[in-house]
């Protein structure tokens, strides 16, 4: 990069771009952007009101840095250690899977479910098998003030994160974050069960984009030779702990609700309400007993 004097705030987010762009990034624009802004402590209206804006020496380092981790492979969002989930801002860390719009497409379909059943019994329980970030039961305490859940991992890297991320929402009162193998550590019974498992076959791991299998975790993304392990398990379990009149909420892979409903009717359950992804895609199942 030039000289910091010449370093400007439009000339950097032009150079940034055009970095992105060489390189052959797919969205240089909202990277170079995010980028910029995330390290200089700016936003898009400094960009347009002060585009002369003199950025410091350090803010510059950091930039550049940050390009190259970019031009790298690395997600723009794990770079910048946070990305937002249904309005919520959420700190990354490495054993966590990076939350994706695409999720919250299920908090929109339980989240009616969730206010229902709190203002009927006073409070909704909720568990999250395979908490990451505590992105799930997260958003719905913040819209459902009435609720509490316990958000269940195997990391303990993952566990931390979803801590200080109900920590600095305000949220830590109503949210447990705890440690277990699906259900092995869970005692008392549940409103809602939800999970977004891992159900990616382990022999298309390879063929997943480099952004995804070089830096999510993979005990997130592996769901075993036919990529359904996790419903497996959870089919199985998810009785002993849930509530008459409750609710399995899952995402799934885009190819997988013939399966996932086939495994879970097996075990007693009825299909109640499914939903699409933001590509038209099956993504999330509801089951009731």
């Amino acid at each position: 990069m030039p000289d910091v004097a010449e370093h400007a705030l439009g000339p950097t987010l032009r150079a940034a771009r055009s970095r992105l762009v060489a390189a052959g990034v797919a969205t240089p624009d909202i990277d170079a952007r995010l980028i910029v802004e995330h390290f200089s402590g700016t936003t898009r209206s400094d960009a347009i009101s002060s585009p002369e804006r003199e950025l410091d020496a350090t803010a510059v380092t950091a930039i550049d840095a940050a390009l190259e981790r970019r031009i790298n492979g690395e997600p723009v969002h794990r770079i910048l250690g946070f990305r937002e989930f249904y309005g919520l801002k959420l700190m990354l860390s490495p054993e966590t899977l990076e939350p994706r719009p695409d999720t919250e497409t299920l908090v929109d379909l339980v989240l009616p479910f969730v206010r229902e059943m709190a203002e009927r019994e006073g409070a909704c329980r909720i568990l999250d098998l395979g908490t990451g970030t505590g992105a799930i039961p997260l958003a719905l305490l913040n819209e459902v003030p009435q609720a509490v859940a316990v958000g269940v991992d195997i990391s303990v890297d993952a566990l931390a994160t979803a801590r200080l991320n109900a920590e600095a929402l305000g949220l830590a009162a109503c949210f447990t974050a705890l440690q277990s193998d699906w259900f092995t550590k869970i005692s008392g019974r549940f409103h809602l069960i939800v999970s977004n498992p891992p159900y990616i076959r382990s022999t298309d791991i390879g063929a997943l984009q480099p952004e995804v299998k070089r830096f999510d975790p993979l005990l997130a993304l592996d769901g075993g030779e036919d990529g359904l392990d996790a419903y497996r398990t959870i089919a199985a379990g998810a009785a002993a702990y849930l509530e008459a009149g409750g609710r399995v909420a899952l995402e799934i892979g885009f190819d997988q609700k013939a399966d996932v409903s086939g495994i879970f009717g097996a075990a007693g359950y009825q299909l109640t309400a499914d939903a699409f992804d933001l590509a038209g895609n099956d993504r999330v199942l509801v089951f009731g007993r």
